[in-house]
């Protein structure tokens, strides 16, 4: 890796570093591994060249083929044999190299991983992290660009997270590996090469269930992750020249939700413009437009600016870009909203 960085909370380095987002899974996954030897990774060629996306560089020759190992394509197996291996007292890290292929593990992620420490009275924890890594921009195709990221929002006992940078890619994957019960944490593939600042070690962990402020702002809300949080940030340093101070909060978590600092934010902004890389209906966009409408949080008439519900993502690079929402359509609807 090109930036330097040591490892482990011992000697974790405590001022601010600027890494990449890839990096920035790599030194999270280093430091779990480093600092609890009942950690390991384990997913399809995630000891082979550093992974498919690069993130695990480095991990295999550093800890070893028993921590670090290849497996089979067949994720509901490997997910299985991960439940086994948590509720026995190890603490997995498996990697899903496409959140398209979520689906295939969904015996495991909806019947077994969610529901095995309440259906044990409590006897056992299960403290898997499974990695997804999702999104478009890619020029995957159909089939592998998928965020997923709403998919199992409605499952008690499953928690889900999302980074969109690298402070958040390096805080959420320590805090989910931590964390006693399952966590579903959602990578982007278009924000590996992303660069951003963060603090390594224990200080740079993130609290479960918090979102981010990415730019404190009066006259907007824009809520987002992923991809898009990053675009939308982009959009909102540029409509700070015309004037308009948009706060862009980063989601982060969406089980369980930060409700709190979500009603505060559209309480001091009272407009709110949800940008998501997904379609709308069934998403963590619309339920927090029905949450907040139930609570009576006062604000002009939400909007939403997703995916189009009836196409699909295409192989054509054109194709896939008009379909994502870009940072000159999120400024464009920003300055929208705001304009009323």
């Amino acid at each position: 890796m090109s930036t330097h960085y040591e490892s482990g909370s011992g000697n974790a380095l405590q001022d601010v570093v600027e890494l990449s987002y890839r990096e920035a899974i790599n030194a999270a996954l280093a430091d779990e591994l480093e600092d609890d030897p009942k950690v390991l990774l384990i997913g399809e060629d995630v000891a082979t060249a550093g992974g498919v996306f690069k993130t695990n560089e480095g991990l295999a020759a550093r800890f070893g083929p028993e921590r670090v190992r290849n497996t089979p394509i067949c994720e509901n197996g490997f997910v299985g044999v991960a439940l086994g291996m948590a509720v026995t007292g190890l603490r997995p890290v498996v990697e899903i190299m496409f959140s398209d292929f979520l689906p295939t593990a969904a015996d495991a992620l909806v019947n077994e991983l969610p529901k095995f420490r309440f259906m044990s009275g409590g006897q056992c924890t299960v403290p898997i992290t499974i990695r997804s890594i999702g999104g478009a921009t890619g020029r995957f195709g159909t089939q592998h660009s998928a965020t997923g990221e709403s998919w199992y929002i409605g499952l008690p006992g499953l928690k889900v997270a999302t980074a969109a940078t690298p402070a958040s890619a390096y805080g959420i994957l320590r805090a989910a590996i931590q964390d006693e019960d399952p966590v579903l944490v959602f990578e982007h593939k278009g924000l590996y090469g992303r660069k951003g600042e963060l603090v390594l070690g224990e200080r740079g962990v993130l609290p479960v269930g918090k979102a981010g402020v990415l730019q404190p702002g009066t006259d907007v809300t824009v809520l987002s992750t992923l991809l898009m949080a990053d675009r939308s940030m982009i959009a909102a340093k540029a409509l700070n020249d015309e004037g308009i101070a948009v706060e862009v909060v980063e989601l982060r978590w969406l089980r369980p939700i930060d409700w709190d600092t979500i009603v505060d934010s559209v309480v001091k902004t009272g407009r709110l413009l949800i940008v998501e890389e997904q379609v709308h209906p069934g998403g963590w966009g619309a339920t927090v437009i029905s949450e907040l409408t139930r609570r009576g949080v006062p604000m002009t008439r939400p909007q939403a600016l997703s995916l189009p519900d009836d196409l699909l993502i295409s192989y054509s690079p054109s194709l896939e870009d008009e379909i994502i929402p870009s940072v000159d359509v999120i400024t464009a609807r920003i300055r929208s909203v705001v304009e009323g």
